[in-house]
């Protein structure tokens, strides 16, 4: 644990560092990138559902998704970017990624109290759902190190990774539910309903729907759980985050005594 807490402290710090704004980046990014969405797709394209809550809405599924790609993304160099103190220092090479993902965590959290800023500006109305959130953010925090585990141990093997995942983050960003509400392809009827609700088997795109769903706007956002009527359909994102999961220690572990070798 002083291992982890120190790694913590450090990758923290290091994330920032030279930065004039420094921490306050964790917030601009997301932010930025929320007001040039907000302008394209909801003001001139109209892709919104029609709530006053919208932008925050927008504004919690860019946050969300920026901690996906900021734990995969970090957490993917974290074993080669530690090389030489894995080399010199004994402890589980895991540690190195689990700290990078606690840092985009702690950043997580910042984002979610300048969305709840926005929400009481708002006069969003919060109801008893807050208290599954919770839950919601740890199954998006082991989706997310579950990718990050089984990118990194690639990575220490094949550099390219890092640049495939940059194009993967983009492609998956535009599919998913993320700078466009879900009801906006529900509501086009035929296979585009059937193909949002195919959307939610995704567990980024559940999660996601499933934290603005129980934080800002349960009447508005559909989830997984009010989408299907078979009870065994709600339940396949969170069996295939722990099937990731599993998977992602798996290929670590058994890779993990090579890392000194192959870096």
């Amino acid at each position: 644990m002083t291992v982890l807490k120190g790694l913590v402290k450090t990758d923290f710090k290091m994330r920032y560092q030279g930065s004039f704004l420094g921490v306050a980046w964790s917030v601009l990014k997301p932010l930025l990138l929320f007001v040039v969405m907000y302008i394209v797709f909801a003001r001139f394209l109209r892709m919104t559902d029609g709530t006053s809550s919208y932008p925050v809405v927008l504004l919690l599924g860019i946050s969300s998704w920026q901690f996906c790609t900021e734990t995969i993304g970090i957490g993917l160099r974290a074993i080669v970017d530690r090389g030489d103190l894995l080399r010199k220092v004994h402890f589980p090479n895991y540690i190195v990624v689990v700290s990078a993902s606690i840092g985009s965590l702690i950043s997580l959290g910042i984002n979610f109290l300048v969305v709840l800023v926005f929400a009481i500006c708002l006069r969003v109305q919060f109801t008893w759902r807050v208290l599954w959130l919770p839950l919601n953010v740890l199954e998006l925090y082991v989706a997310s190190l579950a990718v990050a585990l089984i990118f990194s141990t690639m990575y220490a093997y094949f550099r390219d990774i890092s640049h495939i995942w940059e194009v993967l983050q983009q492609i998956i960003f535009y599919c998913m539910p993320i700078i466009y509400p879900l009801s906006y392809v529900t509501n086009k009827g035929g296979v585009y309903a059937e193909l949002a609700r195919l959307e939610l088997l995704n567990p980024f795109a559940q999660t996601i729907q499933d934290i603005r769903h129980n934080l800002i706007a349960p009447e508005t956002q559909p989830t997984i759980w009010n989408s299907f009527g078979s009870w065994w359909v709600k339940p396949i994102p969170i069996i295939i985050t722990l099937l990731l999961f599993w998977l992602g220690v798996y290929v670590f572990r058994k890779n993990s005594r090579k890392f000194a070798e192959v870096m």
